[in-house]
């Protein structure tokens, strides 16, 4: 079975489950025109597609990694970004939404921007304003990052993130701004299911931040490059950026000691607001 022909294969088993396809997409997180196109061919399914909507359907655990196998021979999937923005960014925090409905882990490594779940309204117009965006399709995806936010406050799931010392420095916005994003990683690393580290410059490095990625729990990486959005699938590769992970994890400042190194540099940038 080749990935054209797992839509039909999905629609047989749908079928047989005596499901109907509203109800499907409903509990896979998908419109059920999404659902529609993936079963007659008319979109090739990712692979987390397909064990979103093999999870719906309820088939055994035989049966959904037999199917899910087939997805997963292409490990790696690759979004264009202007492809994506072609289809709306905004659905792509829907899609970011649903994932993180699913996981009961995720672990984020970011060297270069405060990770989205983390950024404030302000923060977020100004990444996404390079994008070129119409105000409607900002507005659109805006809204849908904020709301994607409410998975922090879900004490049934472990969020680990870990940012270097210049995310925290990078001007995406004006001082006064960029204290109070400051002030936003500090009040929500007090959770208690939530551990923020930070990387500080001084640290000896045995490693490179080359790139942000996810890690949702073992089973998936999201990598975000230059052009495009990459999906790492195969347990090998995801088990790579797992360890990369671990390895920061370890040279990363933590609790308090993380939280006073942020509020120093957010008292820098208050300071700066005060003289400017």
């Amino acid at each position: 079975m080749n990935r054209a022909q797992i839509g039909a294969a999905l629609r047989t088993l749908r079928t047989a489950s005596g499901k109907e396809a509203k109800a499907v997409a409903r509990s896979a997180l998908m419109s059920p025109s999404k659902l529609s196109k993936i079963e007659n061919a008319k979109l090739a399914p990712s692979a987390t597609d397909v064990e979103r909507i093999l999870t719906a359907i309820g088939v055994s655990d035989k049966v959904k990694a037999e199917y899910a196998e087939v997805a997963r021979a292409s490990a790696t999937e690759t979004t264009a970004w202007r492809l994506l923005k072609r289809i709306g960014i905004h659905k792509g925090q829907q899609d970011a939404k649903a994932l993180e409905a699913q996981m009961s882990m995720l672990r984020l490594f970011q060297p270069a921007l405060v990770p989205g779940l983390l950024q404030t309204p302000e923060y977020i117009r100004a990444v996404l304003q390079r994008h070129d965006l119409s105000e409607d399709t900002l507005s659109r995806t805006i809204n849908g990052r904020l709301e994607r936010q409410a998975v922090l406050y879900d004490t049934t799931k472990s969020l680990r993130f870990i940012i270097t010392e210049p995310v925290l420095r990078w001007r995406i916005v004006r001082p006064q701004m960029m204290a109070a994003q400051l002030d936003r990683i500090v009040s929500v690393s007090r959770l208690s299911h939530v551990d923020i580290r930070v990387v500080p410059l001084r640290v000896q490095q045995n490693d490179i931040a080359n790139h942000a990625f996810v890690i949702r729990d073992d089973r998936m990486a999201t990598v975000e490059t230059v052009h495009a959005e990459v999906m790492v699938t195969d347990p090998q590769d995801v088990a790579l950026y797992v360890d990369k992970f671990e390895g920061f994890e370890r040279v990363a400042l933590t609790g308090n000691e993380a939280r006073e190194f942020v509020e120093e540099i957010r008292n820098e940038f208050l300071r700066e607001q005060e003289t400017g």
